[in-house]
């Protein structure tokens, strides 16, 4: 399955970006999305995931300013970003798999569960 990210780029302190992936190809009842971010040097961290059921967990980094969503119509997820901060600059990455998740669950492991991952999108936050 290939996952086609887009809407980095870079914003202010304070400011928004929305973040779109588009899994091709990906049509199952059951499935687990998400959004991992990471920064060079430091490992990848988990910032949204969302099951099939819609029920979402995020980081306690972006609970507040950060929403995950998707919309079965478009087959699109997305990530949308408020309130940036400068530690909010990173690579961010979609994920998927097609089995069920605990949302919860899967915060804390590095996004070892997901099988399918997009190229990767710049997010910069300036101060």
């Amino acid at each position: 399955v290939r996952l086609v990210e887009s809407g980095g780029g870079s914003a202010q302190t304070g400011g928004s970006l929305r973040l779109s992936c588009a899994p091709s190809g990906y049509s199952h009842t059951e499935y687990c999305l998400g959004w991992f971010r990471q920064v060079s040097g430091k490992e990848r961290e988990a910032v949204a995931i969302i099951d099939s059921d819609g029920s979402a967990s995020y980081a306690d980094s972006v609970k507040g300013r950060f929403s995950i969503s998707e919309d079965n119509a478009k087959n699109t997820l997305y990530l949308q970003m408020n309130s940036l901060k400068p530690e909010d600059t990173a690579i961010y990455y979609c994920a998927a798999d097609r089995r069920a998740c605990f949302p919860l669950r899967l915060l804390g492991n590095g996004g070892t569960f997901f099988t399918d991952w997009g190229q990767g999108t710049q997010v910069t936050v300036s101060s």
